[in-house]
């Protein structure tokens, strides 16, 4: 290896090739093909999370701390009249 650190002929570590550049071994990023397919993937995951809904467990949750005449956690209606 030269005293540059980087291989005989090749770029410094970290960096990266310039669009159009001919040096196959190194991708100048994602096809358009490939990006389609991460999509795809993307919203098939996520219509299978929104088609499992909220649990029951969460909705409760939800409508009590919704109701404001619900009584706050860690306190108490005798509160204070010691």
């Amino acid at each position: 290896m030269p005293a540059g650190g980087s291989p005989a002929g090749g770029n410094p570590p970290g960096s990266s090739n310039p669009p159009g550049s001919s040096n196959p071994a190194r991708p100048t990023g994602l096809t358009t093909e490939i990006q389609a397919r991460i999509g795809h993937q993307l919203r098939a995951m996520y219509d299978e999370v929104i088609r499992q809904g909220v649990p029951d467990r969460f909705a409760t949750l939800i409508r009590k701390l919704d109701d404001p005449d619900a009584p706050k956690a860690g306190g108490s209606e005798t509160e204070g009249s010691a």
